[in-house]
């Protein structure tokens, strides 16, 4: 059996990645390849079968493939062989709207609409999940809410030891209070031929002096905009934005500084403080994206529309858990019911069924 894997835009990570690392530990015989960005290519195995993410290798590859697993369209235009399966796990619930949904671009590029008429499964982590997804995509089979495996180690039976071992891999400090910063991109500020304007709107040098050596801020910013910190030069902060994967992140912080980006759903896994930085919610949910669900009425955590209030949430996190115990215990009823650590389980039992045990 072959299976053809494909994260992003080329990256060892995500839903694909626990799937294979739970195959290759379940030790199946199966011939592993990954579409691989040269960008990313240290982030792979050492022994990782890989060809480009794009060009003639990429297809063939694809086109030979049993099965293709992967997190988001392939833009590649290929042929799927008979009898061969296309597993689309996707990669989150969405908050904001996507697909033909948006409202800055309704039209959809064909080769899109090719690789999703291609998928035979899709994978949700909570019934929103379920019911959005096909609808926006115009995907018309089967849906199977089985949580995300890229998950599962937010559940692990001791998460406090996996939490020092990343630390320790990020250097950072056992017993510092560390804050993932991690902002969607805007559609409005996207990169041009005169480099990136998404600008990053929370002060990290207030946040240093703020709280000096006691914090340190990680700054995890959309894959799309990578490039907008341009090598950050502040004490206590860390760009991490071509860290591997988002998991070790999640582990590692004690709490998530976001806005309207799906990462939300993960990390409320670990049921640590959400804080959102919605300083433009208006224009966002109103000129760019329209929200699928009330951002307000559903947040486990405030709204905050000034780098002074997110400094000031920050500077008492067990008041501010305890004032939103109740809300967040309603979203992780509502979202993350199905992560509770075996959605890998799940998976395998769906698409990989246990080699036969012999007789004997």
């Amino acid at each position: 059996m072959k299976i053809v894997y494909r994260s992003f835009d080329g990256r060892y990570s995500d839903n694909p990645r626990a799937l294979h690392e739970a195959l290759l530990a379940r030790g199946d015989d199966v011939e592993h390849v990954w579409m691989r960005a040269e960008a990313h290519a240290d982030e792979f195995p050492a022994d990782a079968a890989t060809v480009p993410v794009e060009g003639d290798e990429a297809v063939a590859a694809l086109e030979s493939a049993d099965l293709v697993v992967s997190n988001t369209h392939l833009s590649v235009d290929w042929d799927k062989r008979p009898g061969a399966t296309y597993l689309q796990t996707w990669h989150g619930t969405p908050l904001k709207a996507v697909h033909r949904d948006v409202t800055f671009d309704p039209e959809v590029p064909a080769v899109i609409d090719r690789d999703i008429a291609r998928w035979d499964l899709l994978l949700a982590q909570n019934p929103d999940g379920s019911t959005l997804l096909p609808r926006v995509f115009g995907y018309h089979g089967p849906v199977h809410e089985t949580g995300y495996p890229r998950n599962d180690v937010l559940s692990r039976p001791d998460p406090a030891r996996a939490r020092e071992l990343v630390r320790a891999e990020l250097g950072v400090p056992a017993d510092r209070t560390v804050v993932l910063y991690a902002p969607t991109w805007r559609d409005d500020e996207l990169a041009d031929e005169e480099g990136p304007s998404h600008r990053l709107r929370l002060d990290l040098r207030r946040f240093a002096d703020r709280f000096g050596s006691d914090h340190v801020l990680l700054v995890r910013l959309h894959y799309q905009v990578t490039d907008a910190l341009d090598g950050v030069d502040v004490p206590h902060v860390v760009d991490v934005s071509d860290h591997p994967d988002i998991r070790d992140l999640l582990l590692a912080a004690d709490v998530l500084v976001t806005d309207y980006a799906s990462l939300q759903f993960d990390f409320a896994v670990t049921g640590k403080p959400i804080l959102y930085y919605t300083y433009d919610l208006d224009h966002y949910r109103g000129d760019l994206r329209h929200f699928y669900l009330d951002l307000e009425e559903l947040a486990p955590g405030p709204l905050l529309g000034t780098v002074d209030e997110v400094l000031d949430a920050l500077g008492d996190l067990d008041a501010l858990a305890e004032r939103h115990r109740a809300r967040y215990d309603r979203f992780r009823e509502r979202f993350c019911s199905r992560e509770d650590g075996h959605a890998t389980e799940r998976v395998l039992d769906l698409v990989f069924p246990a080699p036969a045990v012999a007789a004997g």
